[in-house]
């Protein structure tokens, strides 16, 4: 073992507070965490507040409040989804269901480009063009036809939901961030939650009107085109404006790839929504895909959150603590350990029963004739959801130990692509969920019925 391996210590041998607090402490070498007096230590708490040791119980405080109030968002989400289906543009376009979750999965993105609403204002554009394309290259493929008349609409609903989404929740984020360091509150734990609550509903919102205003005037030949093409036309203006500010074009230079990968995943999940969400053994598909894809990408977002505050304060860029050098590390230690990434895992994990048998019972009161009540279902779709989140927990923690040796920011790396997957493992988890259900309830019913015709 080398000297480096000797001096670098844990955070809890060194005797050294746990909190991920948003201010950076001095950056760590390969010698291990920085070795500074605590009154230079003060200096690096966000407005004065105190650096106190984070425990199971705050961190579940935190994280609880925003998180119970994003669940209410995410089911009014799918509530509208549900009444948004049978108006007469989606029941047309039903390609526009498949744009449902990359849509609504750039507030999930909208981490790396916090720096700047230009930023977003730019990638939003060019993704909402993509989503629409892969969103009708899927539905050519799965259909084996495609309707060049339904493609302008599409392309110009997608651009400007996701143009005015994304500037809507850039926004909205950046006033979080500044809310909760005002308060002294950590904003891993609240921001992303808190955002969730209202991005869906707004996504869904604009997407619903904005596509059923070009399907109203569907007969007026140039009105689409032009709208994609003033975006397009406006983009080079914006990046023009954007190579002033050296930040903001590095986001546009490196930060697609993330993005536009994870846009492809929740187009898949889309597909499976689409595919799924009118027919009958499916029914209440639409309530809950928006629920069970939010609760697992605001979760394990907080969580790759935190890891990436915790490796900014014990290390620098590329070079791993010593207790973190395993790429792939035993689930065990996601999970079972002193730790507190491993802590916090445990938090966030024990919050999915509880909320997602909330926002069923919100469902189920609001909206009980569109919802399957059996047992079996409930207990599937918890399962459903313990599954997709802890899959979610412990790629987080692979993914950010891959991404910081690259010398990559977790942030802005890991979260789109775990979201993506989040919204993928939910649908295709809540789907099955539907099928099994069902097979299980025909198989009850005939196992009732023979009994019944047999002799006396």
């Amino acid at each position: 073992m080398d000297g480096t391996e000797i001096r670098q210590r844990r955070p809890e041998e060194l005797g050294l507070p746990h909190t991920l607090s948003t201010g950076r402490l001095p950056a760590a070498s390969e010698d291990g965490p920085p070795s500074v007096p605590e009154s230079q230590w003060m200096a690096t708490k966000p407005l004065g507040t105190e650096l106190n040791r984070e425990t199971a119980l705050s961190i579940g405080f935190q994280v609880t409040v925003p998180f119970m109030f994003a669940g209410l968002g995410l089911s009014g989400a799918g509530i509208l989804l549900n009444y948004f289906q049978h108006w007469p543009v989606f029941v047309e376009v039903k390609d526009l269901l498949t744009l449902v979750p990359p849509l609504v999965g750039l507030k999930g993105n909208l981490e790396m480009t916090l720096a700047s609403r230009l930023a977003t204002a730019v990638q939003a554009t060019v993704l909402g063009l993509l989503a629409a394309v892969v969103a009708l290259l899927l539905g050519a493929v799965s259909r084996e036809e495609l309707d060049f008349a339904k493609v302008e609409l599409l392309c110009a609903s997608s651009v400007i939901t996701a143009f005015l989404a994304s500037f809507a929740l850039g926004l909205l984020m950046v006033c979080i961030v500044i809310g909760a360091r005002k308060f002294g509150v950590n904003p891993d734990n609240i921001a992303t939650p808190i955002a969730a609550s209202l991005g869906d509903l707004i996504t869904l919102s604009i997407l619903a009107f904005i596509s059923s205003f070009f399907y109203k005037y569907k007969d007026s030949r140039f009105l689409t085109p032009l709208v994609c093409i003033g975006f397009m036309v406006l983009t080079p203006v914006w990046i023009l404006i954007a190579k002033q500010n050296p930040p903001i074009m590095k986001i546009l230079k490196f930060g697609w790839f993330p993005i536009v990968l994870a846009m492809v995943f929740s187009s898949f999940g889309g597909l499976i929504l689409n595919k799924t969400i009118s027919k009958e053994q499916y029914k209440g598909m639409a309530i809950f895909t928006p629920i069970i894809c939010g609760v697992g990408g605001n979760l394990v977002a907080i969580q790759t959150s935190r890891i990436s505050t915790y490796l900014h304060m014990w290390s620098t860029p590329g070079v791993l603590p010593l207790w973190m050098k395993k790429f792939w590390p035993n689930p065990c230690s996601t999970f079972c350990t002193s730790e507190i990434n491993s802590m916090s895992a445990r938090v966030l994990l024990c919050l999915v029963i509880p909320s997602h048998l909330i926002f069923f019972s919100v469902i189920y009161l609001v909206e009980g004739h569109s919802v399957p009540n059996s047992k079996t279902f409930v207990v599937f779709y918890l399962l459903a959801g313990l599954i997709q989140v802890t899959i979610l927990l412990y790629l987080a923690e692979v993914m950010a130990r891959l991404m910081w040796h690259q010398a990559l920011d977790p942030d802005n790396h890991c979260i789109p692509y775990l979201t993506g997957l989040g919204d993928l493992l939910g649908t295709g988890l809540l789907a099955l969920c539907f099928l099994i259900s069902r097979l299980l309830s025909e198989a009850e019913l005939d196992g009732i019925s023979e009994p019944a015709s047999g002799p006396p």
